[in-house]
């Protein structure tokens, strides 16, 4: 049975790469979403491959904003206000 229907996108060089660089737990959770699309779209199950297809993406996106939303919480407790370096300061450094 031939089906005419399009291999939705599994997102999985994306998600290896939230994993790496931005969060670690949203990462992994979308890199399992990711490997199921390719084998839900092999056996013929297009509508769970959509459905993981769509995961992945979701969690890749959650993973980026959390990545991102930590590297500004850093950024603002370490460059504006200072933790760092009070912390240097009061150790006589």
């Amino acid at each position: 049975m031939e089906t005419n229907q399009e291999r939705p996108k599994n997102y999985l060089v994306e998600s290896i790469l939230i994993t790496l660089f931005c969060c670690l737990p949203l990462g992994i959770v979308a890199i399992i979403n990711a490997t199921k699309v390719n084998s839900a779209f092999d056996t013929g199950n297009h509508a769970e491959a959509q459905k993981a297809s769509e995961n992945a993406k979701k969690w890749m996106k959650y993973g980026l904003i959390a990545g991102v939303v930590g590297i500004v919480l850093y950024v603002v407790l370490v460059l504006v206000l200072g933790v760092g370096g009070a912390a240097l300061q009061g150790a006589g450094f």
